[in-house]
């Protein structure tokens, strides 16, 4: 409960916070009634990305007939996309209560589940409490454990060990997050290496060739090579503006399009454009269509990430460079073979990292020099940015698995 003034202060900040307020509390909740025979599975993640992270885990379970899913995030952007893709998969959707015990317990006593199940990074101690004192099996999906995270989890390792104690059973994401949990304090037999569910999905739908050409005529940016900064993060959106006019020396035709990881950030970004791009013609998706033929496109709107991906050429993927370390997904242009870059800081898809370039999908960079150089080289080689899609979907096509194996470990809990 000390932590309730920070939590409050930050969500202020994100913004969306009004909306359904009180259901973080507990309050004003839309929840049916379990219908009878149902076995119902309380599934939480945190954000945007774990919830597009977890679809095809949603699917496969809101396909068997006994199971309802009631969904919870913490996020407003993560709500809204919620709303928008799963409403016809899950009884209901809501905000994650805080993890204080009266406002936990009331929501325990509201949704009534058979499971609960956490995705990726989250560990509640009032919810596995209720979990374990309902005796609920409490499951984490898709475990992992950034560098970073992990060291911070060490220092504090009594406390993790109590919540994993609560843990019914982790499906880790690799090998090295399994041996992070077990040091942390979970039992081992309780930790099972499933692999990766996002590296495990099938992006729908898949564009052609000519819809790709509509969408990037009516968004300004039809002709030419087109560079993707993926979700980036503060200072990498002035790299791509230097590694583009380098670019543009080469080729008077190239485009630009940054989807910033955090939308809220579209005024600080306006002001660095006026400031570094003024000479260019720049917009911000979520102001409506240009009204002209565009350099630069600011994708300030949400949960349209792999579609953009598909009408690029060579992406850089964002939260990858210093003073950044954990990297933001790499996956979505792996599955769609598009070719990219990436600083050295990726520790949050280490595994995914190293099968990337193990397969020569993608480049890595240490700074931001090389970066714009790589970019460079790539923006006037079709046939390397050719072979590395081709190292992309070869990458893809080994990780597969992992869905059909955490649904598995799931069910089995159904049937104890």
């Amino acid at each position: 409960m000390l932590t309730l003034p920070g939590y409050l202060v930050h969500i202020r900040k994100r913004g969306g916070y009004r909306k359904r307020f009180g259901t973080r509390f507990g309050r004003g909740m839309d929840i049916p009634v379990k219908r009878a025979g149902a076995r119902r599975i309380w599934i939480q993640a945190v954000s945007l990305g774990e919830m597009l992270a977890i679809e095809p885990l949603l699917k496969a379970l809101a396909s068997d007939e006994r199971i309802e899913i009631y969904l919870t995030v913490t996020t407003s952007t993560g709500y809204a996309l919620a709303l928008e893709k799963y409403s016809e998969l899950a009884v209901g959707i809501s905000y994650f209560p805080i993890d204080f015990y009266p406002f936990s317990s009331r929501v325990w006593d509201r949704i009534e589940p058979d499971i609960a199940i956490c995705a990726e990074t989250e560990l509640w101690p009032e919810h596995t409490h209720q979990a374990v004192k309902r005796g609920i099996p409490f499951l984490l999906v898709n475990g992992r454990l950034s560098d970073r995270s992990f060291k911070r989890a060490m220092k504090l390792r009594g406390f993790f060990r109590t919540v994993l104690l609560n843990t019914a059973q982790v499906y880790a994401c690799s090998e090295l997050d399994r041996d992070r949990y077990v040091a942390l304090g979970a039992p081992s037999e309780r930790v099972v290496t499933t692999g990766n569910i996002k590296v495990d999905v099938a992006i729908e739908p898949v564009l052609d060739p000519v819809t790709c050409s509509s969408m990037r005529a009516e968004m300004g940016i039809s002709d030419g090579f087109l560079l993707l900064g993926s979700s980036t993060w503060p200072g990498e959106e002035e790299m791509l503006i230097d590694a583009f006019r380098a670019v543009r020396e080469h080729d008077d035709r190239a485009r630009l399009m940054i989807v910033p990881r955090h939308a809220e950030r579209r005024h600080e970004i306006e002001a660095m454009l006026r400031e570094r791009a003024s000479d260019l013609a720049f917009h911000f998706k979520s102001r409506g269509l240009p009204e002209r033929e565009l350099d630069i496109l600011i994708a300030d709107t949400h949960g349209e990430l792999r579609a953009l991906t598909q009408l690029a050429d060579l992406a850089f993927i964002g939260k990858s460079l210093p003073p950044h370390t954990e990297g933001q997904t790499p996956v979505e242009c792996g599955v769609l073979g598009k070719a990219m870059v990436f600083g050295s800081g990726m520790s949050n898809f280490r595994s995914i990292r190293e099968g990337l370039l193990q397969y020569g999908a993608a480049r890595e960079v240490s700074d931001e020099a090389e970066a714009i150089a790589t970019i460079l080289d790539l923006s006037q080689d079709p046939a390397k940015r050719g072979k590395m899609g081709e190292g992309g979907k070869a990458w893809h096509a080994s990780c597969k698995g992992a869905v059909e194996r955490t649904v598995k470990g799931v069910l089995s809990w159904l049937d104890r």
